[in-house]
């Protein structure tokens, strides 16, 4: 079995809207969180999905998932006061419910409405090979280093440099216990999903990603992404 962990805890300070969610924000109608739900309900490769969301909007989430047609749902988890804490949550409920040791787990941001089916599947499909898998994006630019942010240390080498999406999968087991036995201030000071799989040993796979699957996260992406869906619904 495959479960999907949907982080939705996030207030987006970034898209400067004071503190409410970005991943609530409606277009056309529909908040965003409830079009990426939209791809995990479709994909035939996951079963279940874990909400992790703040119990303020867990009642409209509800609402949202019934009048949608939601039926993968399983629970909420609390929202941690990092990402990995989070994530370290919707694990937990995961592995509460899981009933094999070879079920695997997939994990996406709330505000990456345009996750593929395509994409969600071939994720959970590299577990049968390594022990998770990230989608990344090939480096277009010439990347520099800097050290004071004001002169070049350093060219970095762009064949050598990926950018990493969500959604990230693995093999739920083997990840949860990662994560549980991680200390709160390593939980803290990871980064990314796979940072802390790949530093405690796991065979992490790189695939390819999509452009589509973008992460809204300023004005500007909420503008492209309002953009696509106004011609996709004409």
């Amino acid at each position: 079995m495959n479960y999907a962990i949907i982080l939705s805890g996030g207030i987006g300070t970034r898209m400067q809207m004071g503190n409410f969610p970005k991943q609530y924000l409606e277009v056309e109608k529909k908040p965003i969180l409830l079009y990426t739900l939209e791809q995990f309900q479709k994909s035939s490769a996951v079963e279940k999905i874990v909400i992790v969301a703040a119990d303020a909007w867990r009642e409209k989430i509800r609402g949202w998932m019934e009048e949608d047609g939601i039926t993968k749902f399983l629970a909420f988890a609390d929202a941690g006061d990092t990402r990995q804490e989070s994530i370290h949550n919707g694990l937990t409920v995961c592995v509460e419910d899981s009933v094999s040791e070879n079920d695997g787990v997939i994990i996406h941001d709330g505000v990456r409405p345009l996750v593929s089916e395509q994409l969600i599947g071939d994720c959970l499909a590299a577990l049968a090979d390594h022990e998770g898998c990230m989608p990344v994006l090939p480096m277009k630019d010439t990347i520099y280093q800097s050290s004071d942010g004001t002169k070049i240390d350093h060219l970095l080498e762009r064949s050598t440099l990926f950018a990493g999406q969500a959604p990230e999968a693995f093999r739920l087991h083997p990840y949860a216990k990662i994560n549980r036995e991680a200390s709160k201030e390593e939980l803290s000071l990871t980064r990314g999903t796979s940072e802390i799989a790949y530093r405690h040993g796991m065979d992490v796979a790189m695939i390819p990603g999509d452009e589509r699957n973008f992460k809204i996260t300023t004005r500007s992406d909420l503008e492209r992404f309002c953009t696509i869906v106004e011609g996709e619904t004409k």
